[in-house]
């Protein structure tokens, strides 16, 4: 897959000179209601033999619309997330626009001319609901008269599960409950987030519970704050672990959030490495504790849960 990455006004040069089936969207968590749409864009490719492409933005266009702060929106996915989902999916060209008030004050006629028919598109592909400018103007219904037959338009109707539209509005709300087990059904696969291993202030060694403190980047939407059971990809290789999202609250009130995984059967000293959470399974919320040994207590249950967690999974499997 090649990616492309788009500031306006772009260059002709820039955009590949293949015919091509344009999926559009922003596809933040690249769910099963999306890949459903990159999937129908696959099929069209083949069937017409034209490359296919998919157009994405750098941020969420609430940036500028909206004038939200950049660092308050938390994304399910990354641009290099994204990417990887993209190619597994088979997408040839992965055009990634820069989302600038630049762009955004394209018309809607603007966008069509330069975003899908200057992109050598024969057909372009989105979801129902998808806009390319004002909601009450720019809407897949309204698409025909803006592209003046210059190019086929194939709407995909929304995806449902438990009779309910899945967006990433719900996955983000999922999210926010800490229903994982929800969240990756959504989805379609195990929601993943990675992060770089630092120094914390060791506590968990002195129980018996050392754990991976874990920085992650503010743009990363994590779940709500409890304890989760994971897996971690350390170097080329996954374990298991219970991870922990919160303030340490037993160890006095005003910390900072932390995110930390105690990794089951592992011994290896990990500070600085780029590490991958897969998070599977809540397990339960943060409590403050009456003292050191109420607490360890309960980390000995959540391993147990933990445990008994993937072997069901693992069973479940098979």
């Amino acid at each position: 897959m090649k990616v492309v990455e788009i500031r306006h006004p772009y260059k002709k040069s820039e955009i590949y000179k293949d015919d091509i089936a344009l999926v559009l969207g922003f596809f933040d968590g690249v769910h099963r209601g999306h890949q459903e749409v990159i999937k129908r864009g696959r099929e069209e490719a083949d069937k017409r033999g034209l490359k296919l492409a998919v157009m994405t933005f750098n941020q969420h266009p609430s940036i500028v619309f909206q004038k939200v702060a950049p660092e308050s929106i938390k994304y399910l996915t990354t641009v290099e997330q994204k990417e990887a989902h993209m190619a597994k999916l088979g997408v040839d060209y992965l055009y990634i626009v820069e989302f600038t008030s630049a762009f955004a004050n394209l018309s809607p006629q603007a966008f069509v001319d330069q975003y899908i028919v200057d992109l050598h598109a024969k057909v372009a592909i989105a979801g129902f609901d998808y806009t390319y400018g004002l909601r009450d103007v720019a809407t897949m219904d309204k698409l025909p008269q803006f592209a003046q037959n210059r190019f086929e338009i194939i709407s995909v109707a929304e995806q449902v599960e438990e009779k309910t539209k899945i967006s990433s509005t719900r996955i983000r709300q999922a999210m926010d409950q800490g229903d994982v087990d929800e969240v990756n059904s959504l989805l379609g696969y195990t929601y993943e987030t990675k992060g770089i291993v630092v120094h914390g202030d060791a506590r968990g060694r002195t129980l018996g519970f050392p754990t991976a403190n874990i920085q992650v980047a503010d743009h990363v939407r994590l779940p709500k704050v409890g304890i989760y059971a994971v897996q971690i990809k350390v170097g080329t290789n996954w374990y298991y672990g219970m991870a922990s999202i919160g303030y340490n609250v037993t160890f006095g009130a005003g910390r900072g959030m932390t995110v930390e995984v105690f990794i089951l059967d592992f011994k290896q000293d990990i500070y600085g490495e780029q590490v991958t959470v897969k998070w599977h399974h809540y397990l339960r919320s943060e409590v403050k504790f009456s003292g050191v040994e109420a607490l360890v207590t309960q980390l000995q249950q959540d391993q147990k849960n933990t445990e008994t967690y993937f072997k069901l999974e693992s069973s479940d499997t098979k």
